[in-house]
């Protein structure tokens, strides 16, 4: 009963500065910034968390948009992970129900996963713990990280990497979504490399024979390993994307060429393994066109090492709160929204859950069973992989958008600032407010976290995927999605 008491105070809390947190997630829906540009969204975060009372540090592992804010003293210490970074080429208005082409609009930023409700949801939480931890008298200290350029840079990466994560007992953080669950899955651990060809200009119609076309060996490059796919893990994944094609001039042969490439695998080890076969075919495309190659190491980030106990107890306080009250507004708007996506996009939604949601509605109203025999493995990746490399993490899903949304699409920028998404946002700061406070309540549940995190890791250490020596990659990012 007392417990009961106390999550009950939590959520009253919420509730009375919903608006409050509301009004920053709309605002940093409007600043749209990519990764590791992020001024403005970790300014505003700033401002609220010190308006809080929360002691902040600034520019953490060299990122000047990332930052640690903290408040409590002594442990337990919890973390709570936040995110803020938006996508290239995704502005769209709020609440349309069409694709916005007009070029102005279609060359700007957009929220295409989330990340402002993400956020503001585990910062509102951080908050709504401290006022906790304050009026109960309870030691212990929460801390809110505020992580920059999760799609494609990897912030947390170069977090972890700093150690800033070194002291703390259990991390927690959500990821909005079109259901309710506990995200009992493995992501796939990423490597992400620049390959830049030089070879020699000429006069493509005089003397082409003079040239050593580095386009020709980039091209080259990529039908080698568009050949390596038949070959490699079947979880493994490999992107590429062309970043300079040497020009728009087609009677010069190209002396420079760049293309990005991105290659993903169950584990670091295998993506290591993998990366060593595409750089021997670029450094063979070089070689078949007298070019040659120069790698560059980007970002990477590590699979996610799951959690049970946290997972669990996450769980059990999603169920505790349940499911949003949706009004006929948010109804009409969800099933309207949900007309412009594809039956497949439905499909491939109801293919998470733990059971088969049979003639999905617009709106997922239920919490998903949790079944810890369920782990499945999704073919994004994350850098929320790195933490839990390093401390028991477990992260929720709130539904913030219509069924069979996909994410990085101009439909989920649209509902970003939807009442839709202002209650699933909502609904996240309780549940990881409440878990939290378990965390500080009963030491117990830490221990147990802890023990299954060892377990899992197997005596197996952290190395990060970083290289030794890079710094992040801070000039020209955010256009990568992850």
């Amino acid at each position: 009963m007392q417990q009961e008491i106390q999550q009950d105070y939590a959520d009253r809390f919420i509730d009375t500065q919903a608006q409050h947190y509301i009004q920053l997630s709309d605002r940093i829906w409007e600043y749209a910034e990519l990764g590791y540009t992020e001024f403005n969204s970790s300014a505003a975060h700033i401002e609220y968390l010190e308006r809080a009372g929360f002691t902040v540090r600034r520019g953490v592992a060299g990122i000047p948009t990332a930052f640690v804010a903290e408040a409590g003293h002594g442990g337990p210490v919890i973390g709570i992970l936040g995110e803020f970074d938006a996508l290239s080429g995704l502005s769209q208005e709020s609440q349309i129900l069409e694709c916005r082409t007009s070029s102005e609009i279609i060359n700007g930023n957009g929220h295409g996963c989330g990340h402002h409700l993400l956020g503001t949801s585990a910062h509102f939480a951080a908050v709504a713990v401290k006022d906790y931890l304050e009026r109960e008298g309870l030691p212990g200290t929460v801390r809110f990280y505020g992580c920059p350029a999760e799609e494609g840079g990897y912030g947390k990466t170069f977090m972890v990497r700093d150690g800033l994560f070194d002291d703390v007992d259990a991390a927690l953080t959500w990821h909005p979504g079109v259901m309710n669950a506990i995200m009992n899955i493995n992501a796939l651990a990423v490597k992400q490399v620049y390959f830049r060809f030089t070879g020699i200009s000429a006069h493509a119609g005089g003397s082409p024979h003079l040239g050593r076309s580095a386009l020709d060996a980039l091209e080259l490059m990529n039908v080698g390993v568009n050949f390596l796919r038949e070959h490699m893990l079947p979880d493994a994944r490999i992107h590429y994307a062309i970043t300079n094609a040497g020009g728009s001039a087609p009677n010069v042969v190209q002396a420079n060429a760049e293309v990005l490439y991105m290659i993903r695998a169950p584990q670091n080890r295998q993506v290591n393994e993998l990366y060593e076969r595409v750089d021997a075919i670029a450094k063979g495309a070089a070689m078949m066109t007298g070019c040659s190659v120069e790698a560059r190491f980007d970002s990477a980030c590590s699979n996610i090492l799951l959690n049970t106990p946290l997972n669990e107890l996450m769980h059990k306080n999603l169920e505790r709160l349940g499911t949003p009250a949706y009004d006929d507004t948010d109804l009409s708007f969800a099933d309207a929204m949900q007309k412009t996506t594809r039956r497949e996009e439905i499909e491939m939604a109801g293919r998470m859950l733990t059971e088969a949601w049979r003639n999905p509605k617009p709106l997922f109203d239920t919490i998903d069973r949790f079944d810890p025999a369920a782990a499945m493995t999704i073919h994004g990746s994350t850098d929320v992989g790195d933490v839990s490399w390093v401390t028991p993490t477990a992260q929720c899903m709130t539904s913030c958008f219509a069924f069979g949304t996909s994410p990085h699409s101009w439909q989920w920028v649209s509902q970003g600032k939807s009442s839709i998404a202002h209650k699933g946002m909502v609904l996240a700061a309780k549940t990881i407010a409440s878990t939290a406070i378990d965390l500080f309540r009963d030491h117990s549940l830490i221990e147990a976290a802890q023990k299954e995190f060892e377990r899992r890791r197997r005596g197996e250490p952290y190395v990060s995927p970083i290289p030794e020596g890079e710094k992040p990659p801070i000039a020209g990012r955010g256009t990568v999605a992850g």
